[in-house]
């Protein structure tokens, strides 16, 4: 490339870059800065229009001398109030893009408090959370501590009242075991009592039956005396008494009561031959013993 394009190269890029400024609002350095500015540059596309406004002028200088047949006006100096325009117009341009820097800047500011300040409120709510729940947990630690305790001690007092309440049914279950035997022995000693006082009607009953005759035996006061016997001995075995067999058995102290001895080869040994007066037992126990004689 040589030295005349390459002026032309440059003047292209400034005029470029003015343009773009102009229509933006920016300074050149911040042109120069803009990516989407630099990819609208096309060096090839602003060389030939630079050529092109160059000749262009050109030919309107050559007809313009050729008319007046005077040589080409130089250039005159640019004026000394247009670099202060241009100076203002970049002031007001970095002054517009400061506040809309600042603006945003501001917005970016505010935003990011608004974040921060959501962080922290949720930091905090998080952080409360936490120590209602270490609260919570502590309280429920220190109550469970105390139904344990409590529990404890319930389970200690059921236990004792358990043990109350067994010992207290087992007295009563003794009491009503001894109170129901002492009843019931009571009864027998009753029972024994006047079944003792019996016995000797019983007797004298017997007595007279047997003194009875044959002839006697068929008269209504014969038959009365021995219903009446027999309804007073039905009664009493009813009631559990009944007579202790002896004639025949053998000799049983617990039954009989031996007031004779005798020798009969017809017998065996230790026989009760004979009874001289009935035994009586009231179910289990001897009321009476029965006086017998035994031989052999």
């Amino acid at each position: 490339m040589d030295e005349s394009t390459r002026n032309d190269l440059d003047t292209a890029w400034a005029e470029f870059l003015k343009k773009e400024a102009l229509s933006g609002g920016l300074d050149e350095e911040d042109v120069y800065k803009s990516e989407a500015v630099m990819k609208d540059y096309d060096e090839s596309e602003m060389l030939n229009n630079n050529k092109k406004a160059s000749k262009v002028g050109k030919d309107k200088n050559v007809a313009k001398n050729v008319a007046t047949k005077k040589e080409p006006v130089k250039k005159e100096a640019p004026k000394k109030e247009a670099p202060k325009k241009d100076i203002a117009k970049k002031e007001a341009t970095k002054t517009a893009s400061k506040v809309a820097a600042n603006k945003t800047k501001s917005k970016t500011n505010e935003k990011t408090a608004q974040a921060s300040k959501k962080t922290a409120k949720k930091a905090d709510t998080a952080k409360a959370a936490d120590n209602k729940t270490v609260s919570s947990k502590v309280f429920e630690e220190k109550k469970s501590k105390k139904e344990m305790v409590q529990d404890a001690k319930n389970a200690e007092q059921i236990a004792e009242l358990k043990e109350k309440v067994m010992r207290n049914m087992a007295e009563f279950e003794n009491y009503r075991k001894r109170t129901e035997k002492e009843k019931n022995a009571m009864f027998e000693v009753g029972a024994k009592s006047i079944i003792e006082k019996l016995l000797p009607v019983i007797d004298n009953f017997e007595r007279g039956l047997d003194a009875v005759t044959e002839e006697e035996k068929e008269s209504a006061f014969a038959q009365g005396i021995d219903m009446i016997y027999k309804q007073l001995i039905q009664s009493l075995e009813d009631a559990g008494v009944k007579r202790i067999e002896a004639v025949g058995k053998e000799f049983n102290p617990d039954f009989h009561n031996a007031v004779m001895h005798a020798e009969d080869d017809s017998l065996g040994e230790n026989i009760v031959s004979e009874e001289f007066q009935k035994g009586y037992m009231y179910r289990d126990s001897v009321i009476r013993h029965s006086l017998v004689k035994v031989v052999n």
